[in-house]
C-alpha cells in the first residue's frame, strides 16, 4: 500500500501540473494588488505600533483599515481584534443593518450552521437572534448551483427585502461555491429591479481566490475572518468588514458605540500581525489552493467523490470529500491532525459545538486556535458524511498532512 501510494502521489504531482500554475498566476496578480495597496498608502514602521487603553484614532489601525478598503476598492473598512471570528463579523453586520419588521433575503439558500442560530432559524435557538428582536427572514434555494434569479427578481421587485445575504462558500451543504463571475451576473439583475436593497457578500475562504473580489462587482458590503484567508496564518484574532462608508459605519457603532464608531478600539499588539499576515495572504491563500488541488485529484483516483474536481474554476479553499461513511469520517480527520504540527498526538473525535445542530469532528493542529487557514478538516456527523478541508500554510506540508490522513483512513 505505502509503495503504490507513493507512486500515485508522484502520478498526481505531475497530472496537476499545469493547474497549479494557474493558481501561480492569480496569485502574482493579489500580491501585486497587495503590495501596491502597501505602496499607495504610504505603510510606514509607525504604523506597526499599538495603542492601549481606548485606542483613539491609533494611527496603525487606521493605517490598515485603509489599506483594506485599497484592496477591496471599498469605501471605508473595519478591520478589529475585537471581532472575534467571521461569525461575530457577521453577526455585528446583520445587526447593524437591520431593523425590527426589516427583512433579510439569502439568495444563496441555507446559512451556515452558526449564521442559522444568528438569524434564529434551525434547531439551535438563541434570545438575542435577529428573529427575537422582530427581523424577518426569507431565503430562495438556488438552482442547479446556481441563482435563481427569475425567482430573486421576481422577490425584490416588491422593494420590500432591506438585504440581500450572498454566502460565497458552501458551508456545510453539498452545493458549489459561488464565484465572482455570478456574483457578479447576479447583482446586475438585481440592479434591475432595485436599486436601494442592501447586498452584503458572506466572503470567508473566498478571499484572493480569484482576481477580483465582491465589491469590484457591485456588493455593498462584505464580510470575512482573519482566521481564514487573509490572516494567512499568521494574524491571531480578527474579522473584517468592508464596504459602503455609511454602512461601516453603523457597523463600528454597533461594535463599539454610538458616536463613537471606529474612533476607538485599542489593537493590542495585533498590528504587526495584521500587517504581515495580510501581505502573505496571497501566497499562502494559493498553498491552500494548491493543498485541495492535490487532495481531490488523489483522492478521486482512490474512488471518492470530490468537489469541486482537481481541475474545476475554484471559488473558495474549501475541498469536500464524500466518504459516505461515519468511521471514514472520523479517520480521515484524525488523519489530518496526526498530520499537524500542533497535537499531532491528539484523536479528535465528534461532539456537541455551539451554533451546530449535528455533533461535529474537527481537527486542526493549529499555530493559532481555529485557524482554517492552516490545514484543517472538520465535518458534521450526518449523512452522506462529507469532510470539509481547507487550508495548508506551504504546499509542501499540506502534502504531507494529506499523505498522513489518507494512510491513516485506508489503514486503520
Amino acid at each position: 500500500m505505502q509503495q503504490n501510494l507513493q507512486e500515485l502521489k508522484e502520478n498526481v504531482e505531475k497530472e496537476i501540473e499545469l493547474v497549479l500554475k494557474q493558481v501561480d498566476n492569480i496569485c502574482e496578480k493579489n500580491s501585486r494588488k497587495v503590495l501596491e495597496a502597501f505602496q499607495k498608502c504610504h505603510l510606514q514602521e509607525q504604523h506597526l505600533n499599538s495603542y492601549t487603553g481606548y485606542g483613539i484614532d491609533e494611527p496603525g489601525r487606521d493605517k490598515i483599515e485603509e489599506i483594506y478598503s485599497h484592496i477591496f476598492k471599498a469605501e471605508d473598512s473595519l478591520v478589529r481584534a475585537q471581532l472575534i471570528s467571521g461569525t461575530h463579523a457577521l453577526a455585528i453586520t446583520l445587526s447593524a443593518l437591520l431593523r425590527p419588521n426589516d427583512t433579510m433575503l439569502s439568495i444563496t439558500g441555507e446559512p451556515y450552521d452558526t449564521l442559522q442560530t444568528v438569524i434564529g432559524i434551525g434547531k439551535e435557538t438563541s434570545d438575542s437572534s435577529l428573529k427575537s428582536y422582530g427581523i424577518n427572514y426569507e431565503q430562495i434555494d438556488l438552482l442547479n448551483n446556481d441563482f435563481n434569479y427569475e425567482k430573486i427578481k421576481e422577490r425584490l421587485s416588491t422593494k420590500n427585502v432591506k438585504l440581500v445575504e450572498i454566502q460565497r462558500s458552501r458551508g456545510y451543504s453539498t452545493r458549489k461555491s459561488i464565484n465572482i463571475d455570478k456574483i457578479e451576473k447576479i447583482i446586475k439583475e438585481i440592479r434591475k429591479v432595485n436599486t436601494d436593497v442592501i447586498i452584503m457578500v458572506d466572503n470567508c475562504y473566498g478571499e484572493f481566490v480569484e482576481e477580483k473580489e465582491p465589491i469590484e462587482v457591485g456588493a455593498d458590503i462584505i464580510v470575512g475572518s482573519l482566521m481564514k484567508n487573509l490572516g494567512a496564518g499568521i494574524a491571531t484574532s480578527g474579522a473584517y468588514i468592508s464596504g459602503k462608508k455609511e454602512l461601516v459605519k453603523l457597523c463600528a457603532e454597533r461594535l463599539t458605540a454610538p458616536g463613537i464608531g471606529k474612533e476607538i478600539g485599542p489593537s493590542l499588539n495585533q498590528n504587526p500581525l495584521f500587517i504581515k499576515g495580510l501581505f502573505f495572504a496571497p501566497s499562502v491563500v494559493a498553498s491552500s489552493l494548491k493543498t485541495a488541488i492535490f487532495a481531490s485529484c488523489i483522492l478521486e483516483k482512490l474512488g471518492y467523490n470530490v468537489e469541486p474536481k482537481y481541475d474545476e474554476k475554484r471559488a473558495d479553499i474549501v475541498q469536500t470529500i464524500h466518504l459516505g461513511d461515519e468511521n471514514k469520517l472520523i479517520k480521515f480527520c484524525q488523519g489530518i491532525q496526526s498530520g499537524s504540527p500542533i497535537d499531532s498526538d491528539i484523536i479528535p473525535y465528534p461532539g456537541d459545538m455551539g451554533g451546530y445542530e449535528d455533533k461535529v469532528i474537527m481537527a486542526a493542529g493549529t499555530f493559532t486556535q481555529g485557524s482554517t487557514i492552516e490545514l484543517s478538516c472538520d465535518g458534521p456527523i450526518r449523512e452522506p458524511y462529507i469532510a470539509y478541508m481547507q487550508g495548508g500554510l506551504t504546499y509542501e506540508y499540506g502534502k504531507l498532512g494529506i499523505m498522513k490522513a489518507i494512510e491513516f483512513m485506508e489503514n486503520t
